[in-house]
């Protein structure tokens, strides 16, 4: 949902401070969006992907590392603040975690875990400027209807790498080397 300001200036960083904990914050467009916290099914499919995804290319464990996957981070690219469900950074571009508490080098991969609230936005607004700042590869998990859109960057536009759905064991891009069984992300 979007939020109306005084005025008719763009939202600044300091909207998003001003909101309550329990909603996320947003600028696309200069617009400030927000939208409540996720539901469960939306926490539990985001928590389990993040939970498979870690121990390998993040930890290094059963896997090739060299990943920061990281839950919520917020994103500062160009004038917009977005704020993927689960983000990743090739540790080659991205050596250390900065002090900041955003980030202003986009991921190489991120997931927006589908909701009907937010649907709309994640698949139009937000990858339109994750593809604009070079985001390579991006994940789209509907936990209602059980599928994984596997979508990568082909110039500005996202060209779909593969559909997934129910129980599938999924090897997708960029994380082909580890299978995610997807039985295990639906609540």
């Amino acid at each position: 949902m979007s939020q109306s300001r005084s005025g008719s200036r763009p939202a600044a960083y300091e909207d998003l401070l001003a909101l309550p904990e329990h909603v996320v914050g947003e600028i696309i467009g200069g617009e400030l969006i927000v939208s409540p916290r996720p539901a469960p099914r939306h926490a539990v499919a985001t928590s389990v992907l993040g939970g498979e995804l870690g121990p390998p290319y993040h930890s290094g464990r059963g896997g090739p590392g060299g990943w920061w996957i990281i839950f919520e981070p917020e994103l500062h690219l160009d004038e917009d603040v977005l704020v993927p469900d689960l983000a990743g950074w090739r540790r080659e571009r991205l050596p250390v975690v900065p002090e900041t508490a955003y980030f202003t080098l986009a991921p190489d991969w991120i997931c927006e875990v589908l909701s009907p609230g937010t649907a709309r936005l994640d698949r139009q607004r937000k990858l339109a400027v994750y593809a604009r700042e070079g985001v390579a590869y991006a994940w789209l998990l509907d936990p209602i209807e059980r599928t994984l859109e596997v979508l990568r960057r082909d110039g500005k536009q996202w060209v779909i790498v593969s559909v997934h759905s129910e129980d599938e064991e999924v090897h997708a891009e960029p994380f082909e080397g580890t299978g995610v069984v997807l039985a295990r992300l639906w609540a």
